[in-house]
């Protein structure tokens, strides 16, 4: 059975490496993971919690960008969803090139 101190160690391991590859990120996020199930669902003092309350805003004048810097995040999210799923039905060229660009 794996222990505490096993995945301490394991993570260790992968936050000292040099030059981390995809594959260590993968096994890190894997570790912190079962960690903390296996520590529970109450956070712990190593796991710092994120705070989304600096809001990122559009750096130009337009009005999209005016209406979006105006507007709750998650009410942008939201319609963006919407218009992208119209423009895969409409434009499926241009939804590809969006979605390669995010």
């Amino acid at each position: 059975m794996i222990t505490v101190q096993d995945l301490e160690a394991a993570i260790a391991e992968c936050q000292g490496q040099r030059n981390p590859n995809a594959s260590t990120c993968i096994k890190l996020a894997a570790y912190y993971t079962i960690l903390r199930n296996m520590q529970g669902d109450e956070p712990k003092e190593q796991f710092p919690s994120y705070s989304f309350a600096a809001q990122a805003t559009l750096n130009s004048d337009t009005e999209f960008a005016q209406k979006v810097n105006a507007s709750d995040l998650q009410q942008v999210l939201e319609v963006i969803d919407d218009l992208m799923t119209a423009l895969a039905v409409l434009n499926p060229k241009l939804y590809d090139s969006v979605m390669r660009k995010l």
